[in-house]
């Protein structure tokens, strides 16, 4: 993928401030952070959207996102608390198209408000959303 800036950092030709890397996942400072310490993860390979990566690469993928959620409480940054969030689709606002994971340090009183948006305060058919996404849920799940 030759035109993903992601890729290109994983093949080491753009640049990033890494601040973690294994033979699966790399996490590195967003270049337009909304915090000081925003992180982004992202499976080495080449996956556009969530629905093609693999359970074990999702496990890797939130995994590192724990540990550096952990370091970005315990480091200088002093993080109180840390949002951990996957914007999937260019309607769910995902601009990257390989897979990446954001870890966004938070403080009290920070008034960062990106989430406020997010909320939904009520379904108005709970049993009818249940029921569609149970019916597309892979067998045995």
């Amino acid at each position: 993928m030759s035109e993903c800036v992601f890729c290109a950092i994983v093949a080491g030709t753009a640049p990033a401030r890494m601040v973690y890397s294994d033979d699966h996942v790399m996490g590195f400072l967003d270049i337009r952070p909304v915090r000081p310490g925003h992180t982004l993860v992202i499976p080495r390979e080449h996956h556009p959207d969530l629905a093609g990566i693999t359970s074990e690469m999702g496990t890797r993928l939130f995994d590192a996102a724990r540990m550096i959620g952990a370091a970005l409480r315990s480091s200088s940054i002093a993080a109180d608390g840390v949002n951990v969030m996957i914007n999937d689709g260019r309607a769910a606002f995902q601009t990257v198209f390989h897979t990446h994971v954001h870890v966004v340090p938070r403080h009290h009183g920070d008034r960062l408000s990106f989430a406020r948006g997010l909320v939904m305060r009520r379904d108005p058919d709970p049993d009818a959303t249940v029921a569609a996404v149970r019916a597309a849920m892979p067998e045995g799940t």
